[in-house]
Formats: structure tokens, sequence, C-alpha cells
């Protein structure tokens, strides 16, 4: 069997003599190579030097997704918000998830936890963001047609329940994502790829993007 080859890139070419006077390169990865699963616009660049290029580019919606029951799709939701460059994510309810899903991306992405619906409600009002909720219910207005809010919060509910009672009532609207198929309902890290997806169609700006 043929071996695959490693990802990323090895050591610099040249060896230390050749290194690029830039502050934002890690001597180690120069040295021994990067094999982390970034872009390689950001090739041996330090973890502060990645964060912070990221947070001069980062658009303004924010993604929210109750635990409650250490749903095991807020590791895909935090990978797929590193992807479309999220301000944050926010965890409303236990503090603990599983990162496995996330694929250590959640050290690029800024994650913020709300021990209750409350506590979530109140920080989005004091920064002026409407709460939109993301959930097949009646009523509900497709988001296929939506018009999304450039800076808003696309909130998710647990896999099987979907969103809790309170947060259906904290909402300004709550979108529906359009299914013809038999199952009542989509992977909520799923979910929140189309959901997200959506909003980088109405308001990103697709040439700055990593084709």
């Amino acid at each position: 069997m043929t071996a695959l080859p490693e990802p990323g890139v090895g050591p610099y070419p040249g060896g230390e003599p050749a290194w690029p006077d830039d502050p934002r390169l890690d001597p180690e990865l120069l040295r021994d190579g990067d094999r982390r699963n970034v872009v390689d616009a950001y090739r041996y660049w330090r973890h502060d030097a990645i964060v912070a290029d990221l947070d001069q580019r980062r658009h303004p919606f924010h993604v929210a997704i109750e635990n409650w029951s250490h749903d095991f799709n807020i590791g895909s939701v935090v990978r797929t918000a590193n992807a479309f460059l999220a301000r944050e994510v926010h965890i409303v309810g236990r503090r603990r998830w599983n990162r496995r899903g996330a694929m250590v991306t959640d050290r690029y992405q800024h994650v913020r936890h709300h021990g209750s619906v409350e506590d979530f409600v109140a920080w989005a009002a004091a920064e002026g963001l409407p709460v939109i909720g993301v959930d097949n219910l009646p009523g509900s207005v497709p988001l296929e047609t939506a018009a999304l809010p450039q800076a808003c919060v696309l909130v998710f509910g647990q896999e099987s329940t979907g969103l809790s009672g309170p947060m259906r009532e904290a909402t300004g609207s709550t979108l529906a994502i359009a299914q013809y198929g038999s199952t009542r309902s989509i992977n909520a890290g799923a979910a929140a790829a189309i959901a997200m997806h959506a909003w980088v169609g109405q308001h990103a700006d697709i040439g700055a993007g990593h084709l």
C-alpha cells in the first residue's frame, strides 16, 4: 500500500540562514515543519499571529448552540464557524462540550459560554444583535428566501429536540431549512453549516475566500 503524503509542509527550505525576517513566523515550525490544519497563507505562522490576523477580518455574524445534554454536534459547528469566519461561537447551557469534531479549530475561533438562555439573551441585547432561530417549526420563514441581517446571532438547538422553549421565546424570528425527504430534521451541525453559508452568500466578499 502506498503511504499517503503527510499534510502540511516540512522544514523551511535552506535552513535557518534562509528563514524570512517576519515576526509572525514561529522558529520551531520553520525548523521542524508545519503539519497543522491551516490554509497555506498561514504556514509557519505563530498561533497568536494567526488569531490576530483573523480578528481583523471576522464577519459580524455570531453562532449560538444550546448544550443541555453534551451535544456532539458542537465541535462540527465550531469548525464550520471557523471556516466561515464567524465573530464568535456561543455555547448556551453546559460549559463542557466534545471538542473532537472541532479538529483543533477552536484554537482559532472565539468561543463564549453562557450559563442560561437569559444570560445569552441579555448579552445579545447589550450588543444590539438580533437573535434568529434556525429550526423547522410551524410558522418559520424559509431560510432560502429570508434576508439575513448583516450583524446577527444564528441560534441552533439540540440535535433531537431543536430549540428549547425559552430560546424559542427569545428569538425575534425563526428560519427553517427546506427539506424534501422523509426525515423530520437534519443534523444540527449540517443545519448550522447551511445557515452560515446562506449568510456568506448574502453578505461576504466571495472573492476574498479561500477557494
